[in-house]
């Protein structure tokens, strides 16, 4: 019987306009305790030509800028069995959701959820479906930045990515 792994808390800023939700952190990132520590992980590559920011930055630095964009960064699930890191060994009757529904209240200028991946927004789905009609924030399914999603290029998974940047753009254009 494997052990239970759990995931990190929420990054989240005042004025976050956009959470970015993972299914569950990653061998590799469970070891470092960083989100999206694997090094073929696109997550801060993209993030890094999104957001314009350096390569050089240390992870503390990382979480700053994007926090100060508006970005947070959660994962769907709190707890689950999953030996390894791929999302299809999750036991799915062995998740354990964070609780994201007290988040969206404290943080009510979320506009967005992106799902990062397919996986994370399965389960979503499933523990929350009622959180699907919350007035006022949209909800997206991107392609998994994670290297065993190999069926896109980087250039692809950018490109798709790209809705975040845009999502920023009319947040800070709606405060105005």
């Amino acid at each position: 019987m494997n052990s239970p792994v759990t995931s990190f808390n929420p990054i989240v800023a005042p004025q976050a306009k956009l959470l970015i939700l993972g299914s569950m952190p990653g061998v590799k990132s469970l070891q470092e305790q960083e989100y999206y520590a694997h090094p073929r992980n696109a997550f801060w590559q993209i993030m890094k030509q999104l957001l314009e920011f350096d390569d050089e930055l240390n992870y503390t630095q990382r979480l700053e800028i994007i926090q100060r964009h508006g970005v947070a960064l959660w994962d769907v699930a709190h707890q689950c069995i999953r030996p390894g890191s791929l999302d299809s060994e999750i036991d799915r009757n062995s998740v354990i959701p964070n609780e994201i529904a007290r988040l969206l209240k404290a943080n009510p200028s979320i506009q967005a959820i992106c799902f990062n991946g397919q996986t994370a927004a399965k389960m979503f789905k499933r523990h929350f479906p009622d959180l699907l009609t919350t007035p006022g924030i949209s909800f997206i399914t991107l392609p998994s930045t994670s290297p065993a999603h190999a069926s896109l290029s980087f250039a692809d998974k950018l490109a798709a990515w790209h809705i975040v940047k845009e999502i920023l753009r009319a947040g800070a254009s709606r405060r105005h």
